[in-house]
């Protein structure tokens, strides 16, 4: 595909030369330490065996919100399988917690949305960030690159601006469960489509959404830092403990808003609907939202779009012009200048605003994930570079022609009624070595990416 491979080379020298510009960007709420299992075929089968086979199957098929016994925990695990999708749910229950710490991991990596975005901005991009962090354990502290990556202290009433090692935290540890599985993987005559993990998030921190008093207390400050925003971490939240943490976000919102600043939120899977729907709600105090497929079905559903939703995940690859229907639905309702919609194989963004940037971003963010997936971390700018090399996605030529087809795509982009529509095929890694973190690569890569290029 050599048009493509032209645009990503561009794209790249572009986004290099414009990223060490941004002056800052602000990430909240969610860090922790990821425990990775790589799964063994024979070896889940036994525990799914020994759980009691019917009661997993049935997990399997419809998610549970939560997890509060083991077959939740493998009927999740044997979901993803099947759907090759990623999903995340609490682990309520202790017994499980402890059976998870049991089954054991076979690395330990930085965790969390802010976490794996601080790691890759600051200390692969060199863009100064301010990280919320909500249990600064040593542990975590120390999965933290080096480079501009900061929390704020209260020091004897003065706020600083420290690396997380020099925090001399002691907090406790957040852990979540990772397992992942490659494409093939295979029990119990379930075939995994593709590459990806189920995540069991064990900790009292994230899922409650708790926030350190230095930004209760000093947001203003810390927003006059920066110029750009992500937020994540809500997906854990239920309707019975949304209510407070949701008022803090809003107050974080509506300082944003007031001093211009951008704030893109980074969507990921939330089983509770009554969350769902006040996401959605307030969106439009957001400029920009990132889903997948399945993140991006859930939402549609609770705005009464039960067959759209249906069709997100009814095909592989992702129906486009259902995404497309999904998206403009969702700018209608909700306000949200930038949809930026990422899955296997291809990317859309639906923007109120037009420009190549908003292509190019996309581009990079593809190059970024590329790399990730290649080399397992990338380490600076210059290791993205070992992404061109990666074949454009094929399959992806079917998505492009319908495109075509629908909208008049030219080069990746389309003028519609709602604003511009962007895609890219993405370039695909075929023995990645791990999954963890590609979907924060992406979002960032392309937000931060996106306004750095139109500065």
């Amino acid at each position: 595909m050599p048009m493509w491979d032209a645009l990503y080379s561009r794209a790249l020298e572009r986004a290099k030369d414009a990223l060490p510009r941004t002056k800052g960007v602000l990430l909240a709420y969610n860090t922790n330490v990821d425990a990775i299992k790589y799964l063994n075929p024979r070896d889940l089968e036994d525990r799914i065996e020994k759980a009691g086979k019917d009661e997993v199957f049935r997990y399997s098929e419809e998610l549970p919100e939560k997890i509060t016994e083991i077959p939740h925990l493998l009927g999740g695990i044997l979901w993803s399988i099947r759907h090759g999708k990623a999903a995340e749910l609490f682990v309520e229950s202790c017994p499980v917690r402890f059976y998870m710490k049991r089954w054991g991991w076979d690395e330990l990596r930085m965790g969390g949305q802010v976490g794996i975005m601080a790691n890759l901005l600051g200390g692969v991009y060199g863009i100064p960030v301010i990280a919320h962090v909500p249990q600064i354990s040593k542990l975590q502290a120390s999965l933290f690159k080096d480079g501009p990556i900061y929390v704020p202290k209260a020091d004897g009433g003065e706020l600083r601006f420290i690396h997380p090692r020099e925090f001399n935290g002691d907090e406790e540890n957040l852990t979540h469960y990772i397992y992942e599985f490659p494409r093939g993987f295979e029990v119990f005559g379930i075939k995994a489509p593709r590459e990806n993990r189920f995540i069991g998030s064990a900790d009292d921190y994230n899922p409650n959404l708790y926030i350190r008093p230095e930004f209760r207390e000093n947001f203003e400050k810390i927003a006059e830092r920066t110029e750009l925003a992500i937020i994540s971490g809500l997906q854990a939240l239920t309707r019975e403990n949304y209510a407070e943490p949701f008022e803090e976000v809003e107050r974080h919102l509506d300082i944003l808003n007031e001093k211009g600043i951008p704030v893109h939120l980074e969507f990921a899977f939330t089983p509770d609907e009554t969350v769902r729907k006040k996401l959605v709600e307030i969106l439009g105090k957001f400029t920009s939202v990132g889903l997948n497929e399945v993140e991006l079905a859930s939402v549609v559903e609770v705005l009464g779009e039960k067959e759209l939703a249906r069709q997100l995940i009814a095909h592989d690859p992702v129906d486009p012009i259902a995404v497309v229907k999904a998206m403009e639905r969702l700018a209608e309702i909700t306000g949200v200048r930038r949809i930026h919609f990422h899955t296997y194989g291809y990317y859309l963004a639906l923007t109120s605003y037009t420009g190549e940037h908003v292509r190019d971003s996309l581009l990079f963010a593809a190059l970024a994930a590329a790399a990730k997936a290649k080399l397992g971390d990338v380490r600076n700018l210059d290791d993205v570079d070992k992404a061109l090399d990666v074949p454009v996605n094929e399959k992806a030529r079917d998505v492009e022609r319908r495109l075509k087809e629908e909208f008049g795509l030219k080069k990746g982009i389309a003028k519609l009624d709602a604003g511009q529509l962007s895609f890219v095929p993405t370039k695909i890694v075929a023995k990645p070595k791990s999954t963890v973190g590609i979907g924060d690569t992406i979002s960032s890569s392309a937000f931060v990416s996106e306004f750095a290029l139109r500065a």
